[in-house]
């Protein structure tokens, strides 16, 4: 890892931002020799936090790609569980995951050993912890990942692991060299990126970021909003165009403090969707609120998808350091955390 940057930066968040796009052709090696026997219908994935949000991703990913990324006549449905215990969903001949990066996280924990009672199949991904244990104990397969780094910057590393194991067992089709190409590509973008999001880092400070996306990409900005919490140490908040212009757009009219919206636009979303971005962020500033509009990259899903999230990270690492944060840890979180314990 490279010297730090910044004396603000003491784990060097910069380093590991510049480094995300090597993740996915590691976790596709993590992941290489992992898989079990099943006709499934459905996965479910269990994860919280960071470890959550490879789910997310790769919801949109998969739905975006089929049905280039099938291997069969199926549709491969995926569903999230953000909880104690298992959905009905789970035991309807569905491969689970298990993601906790920490391998500790509670909720993901207790939902395993559900799965485990009751004989789900089950695959873990985890750098150690209970769910490596747990895993190991029960003969369940786990991909154990690279330590080192928050949950929120290991996306890479479960999305392209999970992937894997999806080809693994010939439930989608194999486009993991192409993968391995585009995240070649995104290492070669991300300081022009990073350059992008330090500009507009500077139009949020002191303001309340709202991210808004379509229907199709908003993880994606639920992603933004939640790098925001966790880097910039500030609230954020997120929604979906059409769906923001039937309610959340009227309470600009009252705003009690100051905003500013970036708007995620696709340039392949529905024509009318895409006025609607417009003509909303022109409404917006009649009310005293600004927007950022932001094309996003359209060459192929991968690109779209995380080069968007690319830049949401600079934007965050940026903001932390204009509120002079620390853009690594989560202290509210661990306090959180030892007060449950």
């Amino acid at each position: 890892m490279s010297k730090k940057t910044n004396i603000l930066d003491k784990e060097n968040l910069r380093q590991v931002i510049l480094d995300f796009p090597a993740q996915f052709e590691e976790g596709l090696k993590l992941a290489k020799d992992i898989r079990i026997e099943g006709d499934f219908k459905s996965i479910e994935i269990s994860g919280m936090g960071g470890s959550s949000l490879p789910a997310n991703i790769l919801r949109v990913y998969l739905g975006s790609t089929y049905p280039k990324n099938k291997a069969n006549s199926k549709r491969l449905t995926i569903f999230q569980n953000r909880f104690y215990s298992l959905p009905h969903e789970a035991y309807d001949n569905s491969l689970n995951f298990f993601a906790s990066y920490s391998g500790n996280t509670e909720e993901t924990v207790s939902s395993l050993k559900e799965a485990i009672k009751h004989k789900l199949p089950s695959i873990g991904l985890a750098t150690g912890g209970k769910v490596l244990e747990l895993c190991q104990k029960n003969n369940i397969p786990c991909v154990i990942l690279p330590a080192g780094i928050q949950p929120r910057y290991a996306t890479g590393y479960f999305f392209a692991a999970m992937f894997q194991i999806l080809v693994n067992m010939n439930l989608i089709g194999d486009t993991t060299k192409e993968i391995v190409k585009l995240a070649s590509q995104l290492a070669t973008n991300s300081q022009k990126l990073e350059s992008e999001g330090k500009k507009l880092a500077k139009k949020l400070v002191g303001k309340t970021p709202v991210i808004y996306a379509s229907p199709k990409y908003k993880s994606i900005a639920m992603i933004w909003k939640i790098k925001i919490n966790e880097n910039a140490k500030t609230p954020a908040f997120h929604n979906f165009f059409p769906e923001l212009n039937h309610n959340e757009m009227v309470g600009y009219t009252l705003p009690q403090g100051k905003f500013h919206t970036v708007i995620l636009l696709d340039k392949k979303d529905h024509p009318q969707n895409i006025k609607r971005m417009r003509v909303t962020a022109n409404l917006l500033k009649k009310k005293g609120v600004s927007s950022s509009i932001i094309e996003m990259q359209d060459s192929n899903t991968f690109n779209t998808i995380f080069t968007t999230l690319l830049l949401g990270d600079w934007a965050s690492y940026y903001l932390a350091l204009e509120y002079k944060q620390d853009p690594t840890p989560v202290d509210m979180v661990e306090d959180l955390k030892q007060q449950l314990a």
